[in-house]
């Protein structure tokens, strides 16, 4: 599970959440002017060395308090019937796949829970399909599914108005290795804006076959990524205001990284290249590739680390270049494809093309920084990880909270 992808941006995917209308009908237990209208649709960033990920979603809940059960009273839910099998791959770019919608009492809503059909025994209600393969492999699935996998939110919806919210569902963090073949899903779920913005560009077509992945990233932290299209456009969509990172990367060439792209607006999106001038990535490298195990001490039934490897470019950001969830059951990860040619790299300007050259980095070049993460445990790095010479394949972390 490398991000040669986005997945997510293995990665896994998105819900959009909307409330609107007024809705009339004397049969409604309240006035017409206090409700509103829920509407859920789903979007995804593509996920790491797999054809399909698939996801079963049989309901969609929210409640005013954040701290409230499944068992709590105060939900409202958008139930699907059938439950919808869904491959959260078709869904890059900003695709949306609609879910559905149910009247909604206007107020402020402070939690939102995706709930996902459980599998049982072989079952494929949730599942991958490994890159160059068809079968479906089964996801071990938590106990989360059945509860709803648990969002904290902040809207309010008006009476007699829309509202719209993105569950944006991350496939690549999400997907973790068990041993033996086997797969579990570990959701990792976030609220992000609605409104389509953030960062636009193109690659040139022959790069569509050599693992582009386009990610937008803030202090070396993924935001959000994707693959580009068929046409070679690539999207980074519904981004919080700031300024982003865009970092490039490939099987066969150097990371291209633009620093610093203003998103500025909830509308509109940002060129940092044109159909007419595409990034072609002209540096091409020789790759490396590290590898060991991160633990995690006391064991965890739900958690894995996240391993990346990351640079810090002189005079510019700190990226990160590839992470991959390391497997549940023995910590071992490999994080492959890693440049050892310096990365290019242009400041962002609104004025196009963009003009790239080798940057120097903090690890030096063909070296990098490995850091191992998880949720409740403390975060490790090592600061440097030679691979100029050869493939590094013990590189160990053992987390402790």
């Amino acid at each position: 599970m490398n991000p040669k992808v986005s997945l997510l941006p293995l990665f896994l995917a998105s819900a959009l959440l909307a409330a609107c209308g007024g809705g009339g009908g004397g049969s409604s237990s309240q006035p017409t002017q206090t409700m509103g209208t829920l509407a859920v649709s789903m979007t995804d960033a593509p996920a790491c060395g797999f054809d399909a990920v698939n996801v079963t979603v049989n309901k969609v809940r929210v409640n005013t308090s954040a701290t409230a059960s499944d068992t709590d009273g105060g939900w409202t839910d958008i139930t699907l019937s059938p439950a919808k099998k869904i491959n959260l791959l078709n869904l890059t770019n900003g695709t949306l796949d609609a879910l559905g919608q149910t009247s909604l009492a206007a107020g402020h809503y402070n939690q939102v829970r995706l709930v996902l059909d459980a599998n049982t025994g072989n079952a494929t209600n949730n599942s991958v399909v490994l890159s160059g393969t068809t079968t479906e492999i089964s996801l071990d699935t938590p106990s989360a599914v059945q509860s709803g996998i648990k969002m904290n939110a902040d809207f309010t919806v008006e009476a007699g108005q829309r509202y719209d919210l993105v569950m944006d569902f991350d496939a690549c963090k999400s997907i973790v290795t068990k041993g033996n073949g086997k797969y579990a899903l570990k959701p990792v779920v976030k609220v992000i804006p609605t409104a389509l913005n953030g960062i636009s560009g193109f690659v040139s077509l022959p790069l569509l076959t050599d693992g582009v992945v386009v990610s937008a990233q803030q202090n070396g932290a993924v935001i959000a990524s994707t693959t580009p299209s068929s046409t070679g456009e690539f999207d980074l969509t519904r981004l919080p205001l700031g300024n982003y990172d865009v970092v490039i990367t490939s099987n066969t060439h150097a990371a291209y990284v633009v620093g610093g792209v203003p998103v500025t607006s909830l509308t509109g999106m940002v060129p940092i290249s044109t159909t007419a001038a595409p990034f072609t990535l002209a540096s091409t490298s020789l790759m490396g590739s590290i590898s060991g195990t991160a633990t995690l001490t006391p064991a965890s039934a739900t958690e894995s680390a996240l391993v990346s490897a990351k640079q810090a470019i002189s005079g510019g950001p700190t990226v990160t270049l590839r992470y991959t969830n390391a497997d549940m059951v023995s910590g071992a990860y490999s994080i492959t494809k890693l440049p050892l040619s310096a990365p290019q790299y242009a400041a962002y300007s609104a004025t196009l093309p963009l003009s790239f050259g080798a940057a120097l980095t903090t690890p030096t070049t063909g070296m990098y920084k490995v850091e191992a993460s998880a949720t409740g445990y403390t975060t490790l790095a090592i600061p440097t990880v030679d691979i100029t010479a050869a493939d590094q394949t013990n590189v160990n972390f053992s987390l402790i909270p």
